[in-house]
């Protein structure tokens, strides 16, 4: 099994904890539907402005013949709604890991527990993980920036600002998630980003696969408890922990 695949695999484990603690599992729904429902309301706003927001972007476009101020305009479009779907994918995750706090650290710990040789609680609390957070939010504003400049690209921009989006998202998410884990092992910030440099292909796999599920209508929510338990066998992948984290468990 690849590296990546292997890593999609591991979100796939998660998934496999609804199955063993049904009741901690679905904790994790409720922030998760609360805050999926405040981002839908700025999505569905987004959408029926957008018209408006892409013509006083391109007011050069004006005296153009209509097929190419459509087009551009349309690119504009696709590049605006390209980054915030970027944002609000990553400001989903940083807004439910930080109100669902308690929830999500009674998952990771059951996972820890079954798994065998626990590191001990994680250190930071709530203003750690605000902080955490809004660094997370704002790398994501990056990415988002990104995928808008490409989405312009004439014809491919779509395709381009999709793939990059998903990808730069991915990476992203799977850094955040797994953090928990790897900072209750010691590993300060730059012991962390060294690990996943090492294992790239695993955790851009894991990461790819979570911001698949999320793009899923509904996904988000259904997909974020099952997120932080994979990013529990991810980040035990990849400080080479001997205890048994198969994907299949």
């Amino acid at each position: 099994m690849s590296e990546f695949t292997r890593g999609m695999a591991l979100l796939g484990g998660g998934f496999r904890y609804w199955r063993r603690r049904p009741r901690l599992m679905a904790l994790g729904l409720i922030p998760a539907a609360i805050v999926a429902l405040f981002l839908l309301s700025g999505l569905i706003a987004l959408g029926f402005f957008l018209p408006g927001i892409t013509v006083g972007l391109t007011p050069f476009a004006d005296g153009w013949p209509g097929l190419w101020a459509s087009v551009i305009r349309i690119a504009v479009g696709t590049a605006l709604i390209g980054a915030a779907l970027v944002v609000v994918a990553i400001s989903f995750t940083a807004l439910t890991l930080l109100l669902g706090e308690p929830f999500y650290d009674r998952i990771w710990r059951a996972v820890e527990v079954e798994l065998g040789d626990p590191p001990p609680p994680a250190d930071g609390g709530f203003w750690q993980s605000v902080v955490d957070g809004a660094r997370l939010v704002v790398r994501g504003i990056g990415a988002a920036l990104i995928a808008a400049l490409l989405g312009l690209v004439p014809v491919v921009g779509g395709a381009l600002a999709t793939v990059a989006a998903v990808v730069l998202t991915g990476l992203l998410l799977a850094d955040e998630l797994s953090s928990r884990a790897l900072s209750a092992r010691g590993l300060d910030a730059r012991a962390r980003r060294d690990l996943r440099r090492r294992r790239r292909a695993l955790v851009l796999g894991f990461g790819v696969a979570t911001q698949l599920c999320f793009m899923v209508p509904g996904g988000a929510v259904a997909s974020m408890s099952a997120a932080v338990a994979g990013s529990t066998l991810l980040a035990r992948e990849l400080v080479g922990a001997q205890e048994p984290v198969a994907p299949g468990g």
